[in-house]
């Protein structure tokens, strides 16, 4: 049953203590209530009702602050001077009043809300910013007079409701940050979902290569169908191996020796993708031997991370091809190197026709041996191999090569410009010394091992009467021939003996050269100029030489046959010098 009615009007009993600030409730007879206080009493209910609906629309901390301060005065009477968080921060209201230590200790010894002391108010108050799960600081209000009740009621409510709309606002704060953070989360998701669909592509698509043995030309042309850009494979000279997509350069460019040694470094010690002009270059290293280059040509630098991921694992599956086709050439080479000994040790034709045959070599054609001796800047063994072989192959000379004490041993059927050849060698070597001998045509293989003392005996005289920096072919050193074929090399030591003898001792006695100094200026016709260049002595020390020399043997060097007999003597000495290294 619903009770009944006293007709007396009652305002809703309070939940509040008393040190709330809020006066004890009174019961008013509608009969004897003012009619002018009700309808300030219902204006107040309005009014505090509309700006809570104000507050509760709205998630701007600002605003509700600004509508609760606004609006004190009007509900109240009071003035709301600030609010103290507990956090420590301090929201001026009306006026300039701050936060000072002793306000911040009262509001400390608060239980909820309660009386404070404000300079120069008569009345002051902290209503406590409570929410539903915490407290979130307090209202600090003020007044020249004390408020009645209902005033100190309806600012009661006023922060209540202040304290809850302010939660919700950093609510809603809280949840739009979320939805972003989870918006940003979803994005970056998505970003990575979708860069580990394309890493997948790239891994797929290469992979295949990999496995069907495409080679250098199938790993370019599957880089440019993924990034799009032309593709360029170099070996470690800058020599171009493979190109994929438009614009290939023709003829293509090539790096100075220095230049390219200083990328090749710069790549090894990145160990990743670089920028080198207008390419992104990745080193191919899969043993220190074995280099190549990969590059995107991108001279509009719009390369994505995709693009680095391709081009990465591109000179992955690009180490792998590189290691292969290094694994068949040097089962190769070493079934050549294995052939080439036993040609220049000796070996029967049939066994040497059948291995040629097998490593796809005609050596039924008639050979010769050609030894080539120098040095470059490069320290690494095999520099000297490496350049030889790549002058052959700009000779485009078919051949059979190994390395023996230094020395690069060639058996070859071809002919050409063998100085040309010396001059390409000491170009891939980078610059320095280097001397070629070159023996003699043998149609039978078995007669190599010939082949091979006549190109030693071309490079040692070459290195003790010519020109330490040249080309010496047996089959053109004429007098040297007859003399390396005499049979009783005792003849030739007297012969020596009996012009040089003097001078030999000289030498050996006082450590000089005079015999070397005698065979120079004999082989250059007796130019002084040319023969002092050649021992890289000054003109005067080389006339002192001569008139020393002139003086020990008693004679004259101008004097025709004497000249002739000397010149025959010193090439003898050369060439019993150059029989007695070979054995």
């Amino acid at each position: 049953m619903r009770p009944e009615h006293d007709g007396l009007t009652r305002l809703p009993e309070r939940p509040w203590r008393d040190d709330d600030g809020i006066a004890p409730v009174t019961l008013v007879d509608p009969a004897d209530a003012d009619p002018a206080q009700l309808r300030k009493r219902l204006g107040d209910m309005r009014a505090l009702l509309v700006i809570s609906l104000l507050m509760t629309e709205s998630v701007n901390e600002d605003q509700i602050f600004s509508l609760a301060t606004s609006s004190a005065l009007g509900l109240g009477g009071c003035r709301i001077d600030g609010y103290h968080f507990t956090d420590g921060t301090w929201r001026p209201g009306t006026g300039c009043l701050a936060a000072t230590r002793e306000l911040t200790g009262q509001v400390a010894l608060l239980d909820g809300g309660g009386p404070i002391e404000l300079a120069g108010r008569t009345w002051a108050w902290a209503y406590p910013l409570r929410s539903a799960s915490e407290l979130l600081g307090h209202v600090i209000a003020s007044s020249d007079a004390e408020p009645s009740g209902d005033e100190r009621f309806l600012l009661q409510v006023l922060a209540q409701q202040t304290a809850v709309a302010v939660s919700n606002a950093r609510l809603h704060a809280k949840e739009c940050a979320s939805a972003a953070q989870l918006a940003e989360t979803n994005e970056a998701l998505a970003d990575t979902v979708a860069s580990l669909r394309r890493s997948m592509q790239i891994h797929e698509r290469l992979t295949r290569v990999a496995v069907s043995g495409d080679g250098q030309q199938g790993i370019a042309d599957a880089l440019h169908e993924l990034t799009g850009m032309p593709v360029a494979m170099e070996d470690r000279y800058g020599n171009l191996t493979a190109w994929s997509g438009p614009g290939r350069p023709d003829p293509y460019p090539k790096e100075s020796f220095a230049t390219r040694e200083q990328l090749l470094r710069r790549l090894m010690r990145a160990g990743k993708p670089l920028r080198d002009g207008h390419r992104l270059t990745m080193l191919a290293s899969p043993r220190p031997d074995v280099l190549g280059v990969l590059a995107l040509v991108d001279p509009e630098r719009r390369a994505d991370s995709a693009d680095l991921v391709a081009l990465e694992h591109g000179t992955t599956v690009l180490s792998m091809e590189l290691a292969r086709l290094r694994g068949i050439a040097d089962t190769e080479l070493r079934l050549r190197r294995d052939l080439v000994h036993d040609l220049l040790t000796g070996t029967d034709t049939d066994s040497a026709h059948a291995r040629a045959d097998a490593l796809d070599y005609d050596l039924r054609r008639p050979h010769r041996v050609v030894l080539i001796e120098g040095k470059g800047r490069s320290r690494r063994p095999d520099a000297l191999l490496e350049a030889v072989r790549r002058a052959l192959r700009s000779a485009e000379l078919d051949a059979l090569d190994e390395t023996r004490s230094g020395s690069v041993v060639v058996v070859t059927a071809g002919q050409t410009n063998w100085d040309r050849l010396r001059r390409d060698v000491l170009s891939n070597l980078g610059g320095g010394q280097c001397q070629i001998g070159v023996g003699g045509i043998r149609v039978d293989p078995t007669e190599l091992p010939g082949s091979l003392r006549e190109a030693r005996l071309a490079l040692r005289l070459q290195k003790t009467l010519l020109s330490s920096d040249s080309v010496c072919e047996y089959s053109k050193l004429g007098v040297f021939r007859i003399l390396a074929t005499v049979p009783d090399l005792d003849e030739l030591e007297v012969f020596v003996r009996e012009w040089l003898g003097c001078l030999l001792d000289y030498d050996a006695l006082r450590g000089s050269e005079l015999v070397h100094t005698l065979t120079q200026y004999l082989e250059h016709g007796g130019n002084y100029d040319a023969t002092a260049a050649e021992l890289s002595v000054h003109r005067s020390t080389l006339k002192y030489r001569l008139q020393r020399i002139r003086e020990l043997t008693g004679l004259e060097l101008n004097d025709p046959d004497v000249h002739f007999n000397l010149q025959l003597a010193t090439r003898t000495w050369g060439t019993l010098q150059a029989l007695r290294s070979q054995t």
